[in-house]
């Protein structure tokens, strides 16, 4: 089970779990309840490296033995007592007690290390007030937190690649609770992609540092700061020199923050977090474990944030404040700005800040204009980045990113209307890789791209009142629909709506004299078929053969970079590097969307990295490995996870099956082909039978005549034979053919039963047999040949789309005003026509007359 299958199995039982607790709540218990885990059996695989067994942790790992409480709490910065293990609930079965859990976290608390305070102190707190409202008595809550570490015992935690899953885990729950969470998801998690968005804009600017701090003033679950982390880790060769800061207001999600950081192994000396209001009690702070007092004030190489949206503040004698004093105060009902200030304050100098926040930013007046103005004026914003609507969880407002920055050499704003970009998951929006990457690329790269993305100087922002609302500079709407008159009253195709096709006959000059002929103003179709005319183009041809020839060698490249070197590979840099070279093979590519190949990529390339993480941590004989399958089924009113045959570790059954066990597939196959026809057999034979035979053999048919009542056939044969007739032979024929089909079809469906069966555990024999080639060749089946094909058909579906294009322009013009008129009148004349047949009394007939004469025909 890979990564992901795990983590959607664990969120399914979770979310069953938590019956009426409110999803906000019930991740505070979830998640601390993995942590925990995780402090756990760091600490048991901790004392095992120190040659302590199984038996010494049992005997010796309590508070009596003060020599192993001390040295624990040196190494780790905490001390778990053997009794209060997470695997020591785990084996007490039925004499586990909500009451363990309660003195384990009490005991926690008190023996942390002074040195370790920050990191630790109060962690769980919000586990430790909530284990009372998982059951209305002790009975129930032991029930409910039983089932629950049962469940967390699934996540693996002893490889490091363990903790990776373990961080991906912890991150789809935070992810899927906030799914569930309405509006209050806003105070824990910003979605994935937009992280990630953030991330890699700062990360290509840090690229080149040795050491990095970043911040986050409104922390959450502390999801931002880890991407940034790991983007800017692609650049680093020890990521263990960049520090974290967090700072976050409500307690429970503060204690999200430090277990994510914690838990992504992050070493606890680059951890510095804090709880408290951001705006209100800024950094420097006194902190009580640092006895000479730290009133420096912070300075980070980064800053991100997504703060809550326009909230009240109070900016009262704050006008001397450095964080605000160069700029002014954000007004008391949107506190947007002194975020963003407080941001900025922090930054160093070649520093880079990405914030989320309401587009209403941009155009605001009052408090708001002005600060916006001295931003402009001081040159600190970058770039402004608009998003797509309905992408964050609560709220459907528009948003932005802003990037800012304390010194540039560049006095332009980039403005990029991203707001199109996004694919339907559900009722929200979602930024797809392609997205992504665009963005950053047009960012990283101040690109102008018509309707996407423009520079604006300093001079048009100043003319504009200091307004930046996006769409005063970058128009990103469809073109509106329009008619050319002439066309519309006499025919033809306007020269002016065939030159928007400008990009296809420049690239294919002989093409539009095959589809067209033309007068100079006007152009009439020529063929039939637009798409094969378009395909048939020798210079179409030239270029989806070229197209072919740059990627011809790219399969074979992704082979050797990620199945030759499956086991070392980084999967992270090595995406990277694959990205750039598949960009760079575009660059002599017109018309094909390099997005939309690298869109192809990613999302092939997510399934392999799944998949190289097993084999980095299990080796490469564990593609040959083979799993039971286990699915919930219902027994005894519960739901209960039995095994349902077998399932490949790595490789899919099906896979296996239409590579090397083929005839075996078709055999099958052609047995549920003949299974499809017999359906319409049974059909023709009840076609064939006249009332009378249907009426004879009632008892052969059901009540509405369409179908065989197969129990009965044979006794109607047989008294059909008695009868002796002709027309009773005849139909007794019929029937016997039916009831043949009806033997013919029990033994197919029990064929294709055994047969299935035999053929699953057939593959099941094979996959733990495969060699080494046969394990290459299905592993590029899985994974490169999907991207491949998926590449090599781009061309073909944009020449398709253009064929479309081309047959809607022409069917836009192909009836003109003159053509409907005459079509109506004809239908007038046909209809007058018809009335004249029509018989009836007086009252009929004035009627039928008077409609006759609006219809233009004779009384």
């Amino acid at each position: 089970m890979n990564k992901n299958q795990l983590a959607s199995k664990i969120w399914e039982s979770a979310n069953k779990m938590r019956s009426s607790i409110e999803a906000n709540e019930y991740k505070d218990y979830i998640l601390g309840f993995i942590f925990y885990k995780y402090l756990s059996e760091k600490e048991e695989h901790w004392l095992l490296k120190r040659d302590y067994t199984p038996d010494d942790i049992r005997e010796y790992v309590n508070e009596e033995d003060q020599e192993t409480v001390q040295s624990t709490q040196q190494s780790l910065g905490y001390f778990i007592a053997y009794k209060d293990l997470f695997s020591t609930w785990i084996d007490m079965g039925s004499d586990f007690s909500v009451d363990n859990v309660r003195t384990a976290l009490s005991s926690f608390s008190r023996l942390i290390s002074q040195s370790h305070k920050k990191v630790f102190e109060g962690i769980f707190a919000t586990l430790e007030t909530g284990l009372s409202k998982l059951g209305r008595d002790t009975k129930t809550q032991t029930k409910a937190v039983r089932d629950l570490i049962h469940l967390i015992d699934e996540i693996p935690m002893n490889k490091k690649q363990d903790y990776d899953v373990l961080g991906y885990i912890y991150e789809y729950l935070i992810e899927k609770f906030a799914s569930n969470a309405g509006k209050k998801a806003g105070e824990f998690y910003t979605p994935h992609e937009v992280s990630l968005l953030m991330s890699e804009i700062v990360a290509d600017h840090l690229k080149d540092r040795k050491e990095i701090r970043i911040y986050d003033p409104t922390s959450g679950s502390g999801s931002l700061l880890i991407n940034i982390g790991h983007s800017v880790a692609k650049y680093m060769d020890d990521p263990n020199r960049i520090r974290y800061y967090a700072q976050e207001l409500k307690a429970n999600t503060y204690n999200l923050t430090r277990m994510n950081l914690v838990m992504r192994g992050i070493l606890p000396d680059n951890i510095v977090t804090r709880n408290g209001d951001t705006l209100e009690e800024d950094w420097p702070y006194f902190d009580e474990s640092d006895p000479a007092g730290t009133y420096d004030p912070l300075y980070v190489d980064a800053v991100v944030s997504n703060p809550p949206y326009s909230q009240r503040w109070d900016p009262s004698g704050k006008e001397n404040d450095p964080r605000y004093s160069r700029y002014g105060l954000a007004p008391k009902s949107k506190a947007d700005y002194a975020f963003l200030l407080h941001e900025l304050y922090h930054l160093k100098p070649d520093g880079i800040m990405t914030i989320v926040l309401p587009h209403g930013v941009l155009f605001r007046g009052g408090e708001e204009g002005q600060i916006r103005r001295n931003l402009i004026e001081q040159n600190n914003i970058d770039a402004i980045i608009g998003l797509p609507a309905n992408i964050f969880y609560g709220t459907g407002i528009p948003t932005i990113i802003m990037v800012l920055r304390q010194k540039r050499e560049n006095t332009d704003i980039l403005i990029v209307d991203a707001s199109k970009g996004f694919e339907k998951v559900g009722k929200s929006n979602r930024l797809r890789a392609c997205d992504i990457r665009k963005i950053v690329d047009t960012v990283t790269g101040r690109l102008d791209i018509e309707k996407y993305s423009r520079r604006i100087s300093r001079e048009e922002i100043r003319q504009n009142d200091y307004n930046l609302n996006i769409p005063r500079y970058v128009d990103s709407s469809e073109e509106a629909e329009t008619w050319d008159l002439y066309a519309s009253m006499f025919g033809g195709i306007p020269e002016t709506e065939l030159s928007r096709m400008q990009d296809y006959w420049q690239n294919f000059p002989s093409l539009k004299g095959e589809l067209f002929d033309t007068d100079g103003n006007y152009t009439n179709l020529k063929t039939s078929d637009i798409k094969q005319t378009i395909m048939e183009n020798d210079e179409v041809k030239d270029f989806i053969s070229r197209y072919r020839n740059v990627f011809a060698d790219f399969g074979r490249e992704l082979e050797e970079k990620l199945i030759d070197q499956a086991e070392t590979v980084s999967a992270v840099k090595e995406k990277d590097q694959i990205t750039g070279g598949l960009f760079r093979r575009f660059s002599d590519i017109p018309l094909v969307d390099k997005y939309a190949a690298y869109e192809l990529f990613s999302v092939g390339y997510t399934e392999i990295s799944g998949d190289l993480e097993l084999i980095q941590a299990e080796g490469m004989e564990c593609v040959k490995q083979v799993d039971p399958n286990m699915v919930l089924k219902k027994k005894n009113g519960r739901d209960q996870e039995v095994q349902d045959g077998w399932k490949g570790h790595v490789l899919p059954f099906e896979l296996v099956q239409k590579t090397l066990l083929q005839e075996d597939l078709k055999a099958i196959q052609a047995k549920e082909d003949r299974l499809q026809e017999i359906p319409s057999e049974y059909t023709s034979l009840i076609d064939e039978m006249s009332e009378d035979d249907k009426e004879a053999a009632s008892d052969a048919l059901n009540d509405d005549n369409d179908a065989f009542v197969m129990k009965n056939v044979k006794r109607v044969v047989k008294e059909l034979k008695q009868d002796g007739s002709g027309d009773a032979l005849a139909l007794a024929g019929i029937l016997t053919k039916a009831e043949a089909l009806s033997k013919e079809e029990k033994g197919l469906k029990s064929d294709v039963k055994k047969e299935t069966e035999a053929l699953h555990l057939k593959t099941k024999d094979v996959i733990e047999s495969l060699d080494d080639d046969q394990v290459r060749i299905l592993l590029q089946k899985k994974w490169i040949q999907p991207i491949c094909d998926g590449i090599d058909a781009l061309p073909e579906t944009l020449l398709a789309d253009f064929a479309k294009q081309v047959q809607a322009l022409a069917d836009k013009y192909a009836d003109t005003l003159e053509d409907i008129e005459n079509e109506i009148q004809e239908t007038e004349k046909s209809l007058s026509a018809m009335l004249s047949e029509l018989t009836g009394d007086e009252f009929d007939m004035a009627g039928i007359r008077q409609l006759q004469k609006m219809l233009g025909g004779e009384e």
